[in-house]
């Protein structure tokens, strides 16, 4: 008992202080972590929206409008130079890479996006338009297509934005993407002008001078006068979008229906993969869910489909070409019509009950069609010799699309021909895999997993760290230095010889 009494005693203040150095360890460890979290970091909700994902563009649009607007004020972030910007990044920048938490830097998820708050004149004002003048049937292009029905194909603008401004706790893409409060927070920062309605639904004159407008808005931001554009995305989705001034902002990330190499809608130099992110058309029929695609099955009889405009310009000249080669053949529709209502319907019976579709090039290499298509379970047949496609770095087209070219195609006899040799378990196959790759094309709010959305950013993310490079080397290279590096694309001079020694 003595004993026993003894080593009790003698051990005491030993563990006392063994138990008080722990706790000041633990105390000091909390106190390091928290101090390591950057005070501008969002907090990420683990609650999301459970709301049903609206697809209609029209009716997004009016939920969106419904809601309380913010005041109408322009913005430079704070910053009144870029060299106070740039300052801030690069304590921001050395704090994420020397961060323990953050081995992935600069890979890592989600991409910080500064959404600029740019006059109301550019955004709000100009979706309000829309919805208030979508009705008007009337209101036809040149060649008889729909307006608003364009406006809406090419409403990557709206569809992208509505997403970044909402709140955290309805968005499932925050681990992809988060908005950020502060500039230098931001690996990239977003133009939500809205440059396909304006030149549509405004007046010749009233564009260019909003064109203009905006363009003095944007450039005189320090952030980029910082990176001279490099690191910002801008919206120019239909050709005709900007095209008065967008030689000013060609270093921008330009978000591109396709990319014309003709030389009709960019000129050299403004566009290319590198830089610029190709973004799907929103369809123009309802998606053909699993149900739907399991119900259409055994009503496949039409070999072939195609219901559009038959004369077009540029590439698309070749649409004459085909009807004449095709027509009159007994299980291949051809029709002409355009993307209203009734064409709606017609076109999405006609694509559920066909096999192929045929997506020549239209006034550009690409059309909506295509996006068409591939909701309906319609599997494309694309003949478009200068189409590029959206998110091709992730998907594989291949395995959805047949690829023609269009000197093959005008051979007589030989479309038809091929198709038909296409055998029973390819078709089944390539109809399995447009199930599974009709989600990446259909635009919703709010914006879900592996929806077009999701695969954009995820694309960009890819160009963030290039993006970086080609700023920081324009910022330090001197005006003699002979190394100028470009992507821009530049045909050699015609005098030009090279000599072999």
């Amino acid at each position: 008992m003595a004993g026993s009494k003894f080593s009790y005693r003698s051990r005491s203040p030993i563990f006392l202080f063994f138990i008080a150095a722990i706790s000041l360890l633990l105390l000091l460890f909390l106190f390091s972590s928290s101090s390591s979290s950057p005070p501008s970091s969002p907090e990420l909700p683990t609650a999301v929206s459970s709301r049903r994902p609206e697809t209609s563009f029209v009716t997004s649009l009016h939920n969106f409008l419904s809601r309380p607007i913010p005041p109408d004020a322009g913005e430079n972030g704070g910053y009144g130079a870029p060299a106070a910007l740039d300052d801030a990044v690069f304590l921001r920048e050395t704090d994420r890479m020397y961060r323990p938490q953050n081995p992935n830097y600069p890979l890592d998820l989600p991409i910080r996006v500064y959404v600029y708050n740019m006059p109301h004149k550019f955004t709000y004002e100009l979706l309000r338009l829309f919805a208030t003048t979508y009705r008007d049937t009337n209101n036809l292009t040149s060649n008889g297509s729909p307006v608003h029905r364009l406006i809406e194909q090419h409403s990557v603008d709206y569809w992208l934005w509505a997403d970044l401004i909402s709140p955290q706790s309805e968005r499932p893409l925050r681990n992809i993407v988060i908005r950020v409060d502060h500039q230098e927070d931001a690996d990239l920062f977003y133009i939500p002008f809205f440059t396909t309605i304006s030149f549509f639904l405004l007046e010749k004159q009233d564009c260019k001078s909003l064109y203009r407008e905006a363009l003095k808005w944007i450039t005189e931001q320090p952030a980029w006068k910082r990176s001279e554009g490099r690191d910002h995305i801008l919206p120019v989705h239909h050709p005709w979008s900007f095209k008065s001034v967008r030689r000013y902002v060609k270093k921008a990330i330009w978000l591109l229906p396709d990319m014309d190499s003709t030389g009709n809608w960019y000129k050299p130099g403004q566009v290319y993969l590198e830089k610029d992110l190709i973004l799907p058309y929103v369809a123009n029929v309802d998606l053909c869910d699993a149900k739907c695609l399991s119900e259409t099955e055994s009503k496949r009889k039409t070999l072939l489909f195609f219901r559009g405009r038959l004369k077009r310009n540029a590439g698309g000249k070749i649409r004459a070409k085909l009807v004449a080669e095709l027509s009159g053949v007994e299980d291949v529709i051809i029709q002409e019509g355009t993307a209203g209502e009734r064409g709606k319907e017609a076109a999405q019976n006609g694509m559920r009950k066909s096999i192929f579709c045929l997506n020549p090039a239209g006034d550009t290499p690409s059309s909506a069609r295509l996006f068409d298509a591939i909701v309906s379970g319609c599997i494309p047949v694309i003949v478009s010799d200068e189409l590029e496609l959206p998110f091709e770095g992730i998907l594989d087209y291949r395995k959805i699309a047949l690829f023609v070219s269009s000197g093959d195609a005008l051979q007589s006899g030989w479309l038809l021909k091929f198709l038909r040799g296409v055998s029973r378990a390819e078709i089944k196959q390539m109809q399995a895999n447009l199930a599974k790759y009709s989600r990446h094309f259909v635009y919703s709010s709010p914006a879900q997993p592996l929806g077009p959305e999701d695969l954009a950013w995820r694309m960009i993310a890819g160009k963030v760290v290039n993006i970086k490079l080609h700023t920081r080397r324009s910022q330090r290279v001197v005006k003699e230095s002979r190394s100028i590096c470009t992507c821009d694309c530049r045909r050699p001079a015609a005098n030009v010889t090279v000599q072999v020694r």
